[in-house]
């Protein structure tokens, strides 16, 4: 598993409960590459350790729209298998 270097003041500055901070980062992360189209649907649902109809409603909640291309049909395609 990889991992990534926050600084500590950076990750006491949030906002949130500490427990709540690893997934709350983990979400933002997600959402962040998926709208920009660098982690597919699957891959950034995987990373924000959500279940596809819980993805699919942050993204609603964030306004980010559904892409869905040839990577994502095999994705579901896979899944279906």
């Amino acid at each position: 598993m990889a991992t990534i270097e926050i600084d500590d003041d950076v990750y006491e500055a949030l906002q949130l409960p500490e427990a709540e901070r690893s997934s709350a980062m983990k979400r933002e992360l997600a959402v962040s590459l998926y709208a920009r189209d660098v982690l597919s649907f699957g891959k950034a649902r995987a990373l924000a350790g959500l279940s596809k109809r819980e993805f699919q409603r942050l993204l609603g909640e964030r306004e980010i729209p559904r892409h869905y291309g040839e990577r994502e049909l095999e994705e579901d395609i896979e899944y279906a298998e």
